[in-house]
């Protein structure tokens, strides 16, 4: 008993050692077979070009060069990758915003040429002429409001501040200037009132007629059609509208536009703020003046009906819309709510609005010239027609002035 377990002890111990060690071998392979299958995760697209970067970045590393220096040039790099899309969007937008102002121009112009046609009315010999050669561009266009009861009024303005015959021809010629007075049709068509407009437009041919009929409190509608008018017929960079009782000086006209020539949207005048009148029977009462808040309340901001200016973007944006544009009882009032919620530049300049002399007299021998010169009590020069000659003398730039201004 004894020799048997002596020599069958000692073999069971080192068989059992061996196989162990071999176990934990095999188990340890085994394992390092199954965790490579298994658990292989798919290297995600940052983590591949984070690699690659950093393998460029050693190979920059083994010809010298710094990574620290590596990430500024692609942090650069990148930073004008961005700054070039940006600027080429950019680009692209005031592409597109020049490409569809032109279209709605173009549309302005063959819809007002279409509604001509269809209401009978005939072409005027300058849109032929740009229907065959294209449009020429002027510098401004003067459109100055009259009305069938003002013939004197119109040939007081003749008389003084605009040229008549080949002078306003070489006007519009040489220096881009149109002017004409603007006047619809009375109630009944081809009566005795747009005869006697006939006959004078053939004498002086400087009137501009409108697809409207005239009445005072038409003047929003007829302001409207104006613009609408003026833009089919003329491509400018400016539309002025101005009444036919004050004083105007073309060439101060021309150099204070020109100053604004190359900014869009541009609403230049006389800016105010009168009160909104809500009782009837007043002049300029406002029918609508409960859309104005509490009673006593201010109009916005708008410039005076006696003469302003507006660039080409906005006379072609109410020629657009003039079907929509709500009118109020006043003709500067529409105007200016027409550009409420536009991005308008409103310019007030008070040389548009100078009192009759002795005011604008002595502003011109100061060397501030007005651009335009009445009376604030009549709203125009009182007595026009008999006073109209004396201020042209004492307030006028001169006749030259016009020849040698630069607009």
């Amino acid at each position: 008993m004894s020799l048997k377990s002596r020599g069958e002890q000692p073999s069971r111990t080192v068989v059992s050692k061996k196989w162990t060690i071999l176990f934990c071998i095999s188990s340890f392979c085994a394992g390092m077979i199954f965790t490579s299958r298994t658990w292989a995760v798919p290297q995600s697209r940052s983590m591949t070009r984070r690699s690659s970067i950093e393998a460029g970045k050693l190979n920059l590393v083994s010809e010298g060069c710094d990574p620290k220096a590596l990430d500024l040039k692609v942090i650069k790099h990148e930073s004008k990758d961005i700054f070039g899309e940006v600027s080429k969007t950019h680009n692209a937008i005031q592409t597109l915003d020049k490409t569809i102002s032109t279209l709605e121009m173009e549309l302005a112009a063959a819809r007002a040429a279409h509604e001509s046609i269809l209401s009978g009315s005939p072409l005027s010999e300058d849109l032929k002429k740009t229907d065959l050669t294209g449009k020429r561009r002027y510098f401004m266009v003067v459109g100055i409001n009259t009305a069938f009861s003002s013939r004197k009024r119109r040939d007081s303005v003749r008389a003084t501040w605009m040229p008549q015959g080949d002078r306003r021809k070489k006007l519009e010629e040489e220096k881009g200037v149109i002017i004409r007075f603007v006047i619809g049709h009375s109630a009944t068509v081809g009566g005795i009132l747009d005869r006697a407009i006939e006959a004078e437009d053939k004498k002086h041919g400087d009137l501009l007629r409108l697809d409207h009929v005239e009445g005072y409190l038409e003047l929003s509608a007829k302001t409207k059609t104006y613009f609408a008018t003026a833009t089919a017929q003329w491509d400018a960079d400016f539309y002025v509208k101005v009444d036919d009782d004050v004083h105007v000086n073309i060439a101060t006209l021309g150099q204070t536009l020109a100053r604004y020539r190359k900014r869009p949207r541009v609403y230049i005048g006389c800016m105010k703020s009168g009160p909104v009148l809500a009782q009837k029977g007043v002049r300029y009462h406002e029918p609508e003046y409960w859309k104005f808040g509490e009673t006593g309340n201010k109009y916005f901001r708008h410039a005076t009906g006696q003469l302003y200016a507006i660039s080409k973007d906005l006379a072609t944006y109410i020629s657009i819309n003039q079907h929509v544009l709500h009118k109020y009882a006043n003709e500067d009032v529409s105007l200016g709510s027409w550009f409420i919620g536009l991005d308008v530049q409103h310019i007030d300049d008070r040389r548009l609005c100078c009192g009759t002399p002795p005011d604008c007299e002595w502003k011109a021998q100061a060397g501030n010239i007005c651009v335009a010169s009445f009376d604030w009590t009549c709203s125009g020069i009182c007595r026009s027609v008999e006073r109209i000659k004396e201020v042209h003398r004492r307030c006028g730039e001169g006749d030259n002035a016009v020849w040698t201004s630069a607009f």
